[in-house]
C-alpha cells in the first residue's frame, strides 16, 4: 500500500465518484485478486463487456486501475486490468483542503445562483442610491 494521498477536490470527486457505484467496488474487489482481461473479468463479475468496458474507464480515469495492451501468443490484442495501490484518508480537514481547491466551484455551489442575484440586486439598490 502508498503512503497516504492528498488529493484536489476535483481528483476527489472522481475517485468517490468512481468508488460510488456497487458495480465499480466488485470490479475493484476482483482485481485485488490480480490483473485480468476484459472478457475473462466480465465472465467472471457476470457482466457485459461494454458496461465492464465502461466502468473500467471511470475507474481508469480516476487513477484506481491501469489497463496495458498485450498480444497473445496468436496475436490476439488482449487489454489487462489491475488496481493500482492506493490510500486516502477521509477527514473532514481533508474534505475542507479539498473544496478549497476545486475548480469552478461556484459552478459546484447549488446556492451560487441565488448568491449572484443578492449581490446584483445590491449593487442595483447602491448604484440607485448614489444617483439619487
Amino acid at each position: 500500500m502508498s503512503a497516504v494521498e492528498t488529493l484536489t477536490g476535483d481528483d476527489l470527486l472522481k475517485v468517490l465518484a468512481a468508488l460510488g457505484n456497487p458495480h465499480r467496488m466488485r470490479i475493484v474487489e476482483a482485481l485485488c485478486e490480480g490483473r485480468n482481461y476484459v472478457s475473462r473479468l466480465a465472465r467472471e463479475i457476470g457482466m457485459s463487456r461494454p458496461l465492464l468496458h465502461m466502468h473500467l474507464q471511470r475507474l481508469e480515469s480516476a487513477g484506481l486501475v491501469v489497463g496495458t495492451l498485450e498480444l497473445s501468443d496468436s496475436g490476439k490484442a488482449m487489454k489487462f486490468f489491475e488496481v493500482v495501490p492506493f490510500a486516502y484518508e477521509l477527514t473532514p480537514e481533508v474534505i475542507a483542503h479539498a473544496a478549497g481547491t476545486l475548480s469552478g466551484a461556484d459552478e459546484a455551489d447549488p446556492a451560487a445562483p441565488a448568491k449572484e442575484a443578492d449581490q446584483a440586486a445590491r449593487a442595483k439598490e447602491e448604484e440607485g442610491a448614489r444617483t439619487q
